[in-house]
């Protein structure tokens, strides 16, 4: 039962004198107009108005009910204005989660900019390479690498992670660069693991565009992408790094691309929500900035070819 928008109608009568103009007013029929009126009376338990020969007056009980009734009215469509209002502002706190390496070099350095675009705004950014719980530890976006698992979430791709095999020119002096995907077997590689068990099986793409899978061996893995980047650089062995992680490296020669003509699959770098029906303007606004920062050509791939 709509209540406050039957009191609303018992208003608009007495405003307007009876219940055919307040009818009108409201794109409603006199018919279901009247059956409201009379549901509100019925409700209440009490008579709302009185007909005299020209106009509906209030009864006793009529003027105490728009007297109460109006300051109500008029305060709900205050707050429902400044919802409305709100909802097309970019304002409150906007709670992000990134991994830790990404959200420093890439994401950290924006934040200022997208701060001074939305000055009612209050960020608070958690960098960790844990995978959490959006709903239940209360994020409003996670920026993720790679494949997704959730299917309780929303995602919208911010730019595409293009990954490489690479190693230091030290480590491809002393035991040779590797000619085809086979030859892979015969090196050391560094190998990431997780949740999902040690990454040591290879999957490359091949110049006919096909793929080969290659299972790999090495002394040294870790669950931290930073241990196996310095351990690259230290020329331990050949890693598959994501080319926003060792742009730089590779710009500046302290690494180089292994067996380019047979790259990895390309994933997504993406903003990922809690599905709603409404996404709140804080966090479209953050997940369009993303997305004009970075984009299919994002910046750490610049001047690199890979």
């Amino acid at each position: 039962m709509d209540r406050v928008g039957d009191l609303a109608l018992f208003l608009r009568v007495l405003d307007l004198g009876s219940i055919t103009a307040a009818a009108h007013s409201l794109d409603l029929s006199v018919a279901v107009a009247s059956q409201r009126l009379k549901r509100l009376e019925k409700e209440l338990g009490v008579r709302l108005l009185h007909r005299t020969t020209r106009r509906l007056h209030p009864t006793p009980e009529g003027a105490a009910l728009a007297e109460q009734g109006r300051v109500l009215v008029e305060e709900l469509e205050t707050l429902g204005t400044g919802l409305r209002e709100a909802a097309r502002e970019v304002a409150g706190t906007l709670r992000v989660t990134t991994s830790a390496s990404f959200g420093r070099q890439y994401v950290s350095p924006l934040l200022p900019a997208f701060l001074a675009r939305h000055p009612k705004l209050r960020l608070s950014i958690h960098l960790s390479d844990n995978v959490v719980d959006l709903v239940s530890e209360g994020f409003d976006l996670a920026i993720r690498i790679g494949a997704l698992d959730d299917s309780r979430l929303v995602a919208r791709r911010i730019a595409p992670n293009r990954r490489v095999l690479c190693a230091s020119p030290d480590y491809l002096r002393r035991r040779g660069r590797p000619r085809a995907p086979e030859d892979l077997t015969q090196h050391d590689c560094l190998l990431l693991f997780g949740s999902g068990g040690r990454q040591d099986v290879w999957r490359l793409g091949t110049p006919a565009g096909g793929e080969v899978a290659v299972r790999v061996q090495g002394r040294f893995e870790s669950n931290f992408g930073e241990v196996l980047r310095d351990a690259s650089l230290a020329g331990e062995g050949i890693v598959i790094h994501s080319l926003w992680h060792v742009a730089d490296d590779l710009r500046a020669g302290r690494l180089e691309v292994v067996l380019p003509d047979y790259p990895l699959a390309t994933t997504a770098i993406s903003a990922v929500m809690p599905q709603r029906r409404l996404v709140p303007p804080r966090v479209r606004a953050f997940t369009d900035f993303l997305i004009e920062q970075f984009g299919d050509h994002p910046p750490w791939e610049r001047g690199l070819q890979a």
